[in-house]
């Protein structure tokens, strides 16, 4: 019995120890995160405000799967197939939130709030998608093969509002020349038979064109794409978008050397930066008076304006002032007042240097401003964006618009009377309104921001004619909410710095109590005291206010290494309270501390979150004030915490790869070892959209390009450099990293190495590729900043 006893404590003690994760190591911390436990995701309530739905995976299954909680019983039970495939998708709403109209697998089903039915609508092979109400809420507008249709709910009955066609079917012959019209009038004046016919044929004409009745008129669209299709509420205008594919533009191919057919396949990827764009024009269709016409972007206060960077560029700047072109221009919209009076139109210069938002005259396709916002670096922030069914803008009432400016250097809501052009700013201060919506009545607005500090995200109402903000959520750390359609409850997905995100459930009052839904974590990974990183600021060398976390080891190594992790994708936040994307890198962060290392992460100049200043600190030079931030926190590592200023490495990926490159290149007596892991190496290379905002233009900044590029420095580097880099990357190219690869080897360096990952995209999946990665960075640490 003795025996059996001391058994069962060995087990119990194994047992423990096998849930116990310190002391960490790369292969413990690398593993597939179910180890970690699986947060709660796409969080949505059920229609009817009593259910909240959401993904999750206590059970650490091949899948997440979906539960539901009530407000009032809050155990996760799991949904059956069943319920998940009645679930009303996502739609629109009538103005009393009594019905909801939404699609499904290519079909329209109408939602009753009252007694929680739904009714499909539609049973077609074809599929109908973006449906919404009519002005008086008795039929449905939707879309069916780039055509609009109008269902009306009493009768079911279905009228075709366009005809969109590429080719016109009553095409007009070419007309004659002089030589064959004399012909056929000669004809016509010697034979009674060829006049028989001409008549025959013109009464054919006559009487078929009775039978027609009003025959739908055709728009022929050509080769062209058609979308952005709509009514306006009196039915009398209908405004689309045609978009002209770009000629000329290539695209890269990404090779796939490990594939199930043993042969290596090429995967069709992006264009590069400055590679040729699509083009658009906005039209309306006037159905009264049957006529189509184009909205006129002519008169658009500074479509002619020149980009300031070209006086760097003198030849290309007369050239351009000689030309007096305009530039070229997306339009969004337009997004109808409710009674149809006015109309918004959002339009974006391609160049992404001015936003505009501007009143159309229906009836003469004429635009007039109501609110320009220019940057001469690039137009950003949270809320600036465009597009159907983007709730931070829209309209309040008849009379009102509302929509997000950073103006005053930081994102902020605005009302603007749109009968007298008069503008109101609702919010104010140094942080950001980072997401909107109005509420049912509109007479509120809910928003988040990071009010209280950088790194803290709070929910927010505010009434529509603007006052103090009120704040409704209380947790510190960050706090994504999704408001009930009843907006009588707050789901709240919350997370702290050392602590996964998981659900919560509140009242929607101000100081009400947030009760916890979910537990995800395993015991595992509560085992281990996850540090709660410190946060702090300092100040540039340009005096701006920079955010950084610091990890602090408990028993610092001898040799005093430090080490900088550099997030990437350049506009991003890591330096906060809530539980971080970079979560692996997190745990890394954690290891190194407890190795000796004292680890900083800092919100580098154009990392979101911090304003309009911040954002485009970078323009025109990547690798210049982003970098410095990190030598002058380097600096502050060695002042403040003891650092050996010879024992300083640094790591990152994608964008802060390429500054771990350009770090290691053109910072080398600051920076011992670098890890860049899936880097940017030449900006030339990357794609159109993110690149062209910051840099411009290869042909037209090259200045920009080979001051902000690493291939260009690559003669600097004398630290220890490590690269990796997936193969099959569709992001950043493996060609980048083979490009700087030659270089090195025609410079002849030395001390670096080239990592490749056959398998992996910019974001690597398999565990054995992050736990390689991440040995190969600690081992360069070890060997590099812990030596004598």
């Amino acid at each position: 019995m003795k025996q059996i006893f001391t058994l069962l404590l060995v087990l119990t003690a194994s047992g423990t120890m096998a849930q116990n994760l310190a002391p960490l190591t790369v292969e413990k911390i690398m593993r597939d995160p179910k180890w970690m436990g699986i947060s709660p995701s796409d969080i949505h309530w059920s229609a009817d405000s009593k259910k909240i739905y959401f993904d999750w995976n206590p059970d650490k299954a091949v899948r997440d799967q979906t539960y539901a909680v009530t407000p009032t019983d809050l155990k996760p039970q799991k949904v059956s197939l069943t319920e998940r495939r009645d679930m009303p998708a996502d739609g629109k709403w009538n103005r009393s939130h009594s019905m909801e109209v939404f699609e499904k697998g290519g079909d329209l089903y109408l939602y009753q709030l009252s007694g929680g039915k739904t009714m499909q609508l539609t049973n077609t092979t074809e599929r109908e998608s973006a449906p919404t109400f009519n002005t008086d809420e008795t039929a449905i507008i939707f879309t069916r093969e780039n055509n609009l249709y109008y269902l009306k709910l009493a009768k079911g009955e279905l009228i075709q509002l366009t005809n969109f066609v590429k080719n016109a079917s009553d095409k007009k012959p070419a007309k004659d020349n002089e030589q064959i019209a004399w012909l056929k009038k000669q004809q016509l004046e010697l034979f009674d038979v060829i006049k028989k016919e001409a008549k025959d044929k013109k009464l054919d004409s006559v009487e078929r064109a009775e039978n027609d009745g009003d025959k739908l008129k055709e728009i022929v669209i050509g080769d062209k794409r058609v979308n952005f299709q709509q009514v306006s509420p009196d039915g009398r205008y209908i405004t689309y978008r045609l978009t002209q594919a770009a000629e000329g533009a290539k695209s890269t191919i990404v090779p796939n050397y490990v594939t199930t057919s043993g042969f290596t396949e090429d995967i069709p990827n992006r264009t590069k930066v400055g590679a040729p764009q699509q083009s658009s024009e906005l039209f309306i269709f006037d159905v009264k008076r049957d006529s189509v016409y184009k909205v006129i972007t002519k008169d658009i206060p500074g479509i002619k304006d020149i980009p300031d960077f070209y006086k760097d560029y003198p030849k290309e700047l007369a050239a351009l002032k000689k030309a007096d072109a305009d530039r070229k221009v997306d339009l969004v919209g337009p997004y109808w007042s409710p009674d149809g009076k006015y109309a918004i139109v959002n339009v974006d210069a391609q160049d992404n240097k001015d936003r505009w938002l501007m009143k159309l005259n229906a009836e003469t396709g004429k635009l007039t401003l109501l609110d320009r916002q220019h940057d001469d670096a690039w137009i950003g922030g949270p809320g600036t964006g465009a597009w159907f069914g983007n709730s931070t803008l829209g309209w309040i009432d008849n009379t009102h618009f509302y929509y997000q400016s950073e103006a005053t250097g930081y994102s902020h809501l605005y009302v603007a009377d749109v009968a007298n052009g008069t503008k109101k700013q609702l919010t104010a201060g140094r942080w950001e309104v980072q997401t909107l919506q109005i509420s049912n009545d509109k007479k509120s607005f809910y928003f988040t921001a990071n009010m209280e500090h950088p790194g803290i995200t709070h929910f927010y109402r505010i009434p529509v004619t603007g006052g103090a903000p009120a704040k409704l959520t209380g947790m510190k750390g960050g706090n994504e909410v999704t408001l009930s359609p009843d907006e009588k409850w707050l789901a709240i997905r919350y997370s702290f710095s050392s602590k996964p995100w998981e659900l919560y459930v509140q009242p929607n009052k101000a100081g009400a109590k947030a009760v916890q839904v979910t537990r995800s974590t395993s015991p595992e990974f509560d085992s281990y005291a996850w540090r709660e990183p410190e946060v702090i600021s300092f100040k540039n060398r340009s005096g701006k206010d920079i955010y950084a976390r610091v990890y602090v080891p408990k028993n610092a190594d001898p040799a005093k290494p430090a080490v900088i992790f550099v997030h990437g994708a350049g506009y991003l936040q890591n330096v906060h309270y809530w539980w971080s994307s970079y979560f692996r890198e997190y745990m890394f962060n954690n290891l190194l501390a407890d190795n000796g290392y004292t680890v900083m992460d800092i919100d580098y100049t154009a990392s979101s979150g911090y304003g309009r200043d911040i954002r485009t600190g970078i323009y025109r030079h990547m690798g210049g004030a982003d970098l410095d931030d990190q030598v002058d926190g380097a600096k502050l590592l060695v002042e403040k915490y003891g650092v050996n200023a010879k024992h300083i490495g640094m790591y990152g990926g994608s964008y802060g790869g390429f500054m771990t490159l350009m770090a290691m290149f053109t910072k080398p007596d600051v920076f011992a070892a670098g890890a860049a892991l899936r880097s940017v190496t030449d900006w030339a290379h990357y794609n159109h959209g993110y690149t062209s905002n910051i840099l411009n233009e290869p042909y037209t900044d090259e200045k920009a390009y080979r001051e902000s590029s690493p291939i260009y420095f690559v003669d600097g580097l004398k630290g220890r450099l490590l690269m990796c880099h997936g193969m099959v990357d569709q992001n950043v190219n493996f060609q980048d990293i083979v490009r700087l690869s030659q270089r090195l080897i025609e410079l002849h360096k030395e001390n670096w190495e080239l990592a490749p990952y056959p398998v992996e995209d910019h974001s690597f999946v398999q565990p054995s590729s992050w736990t390689d990665e991440y040995k190969r960075i600690f081992k360069l640490f070890e060997e590099t900043l812990k030596s004598k």
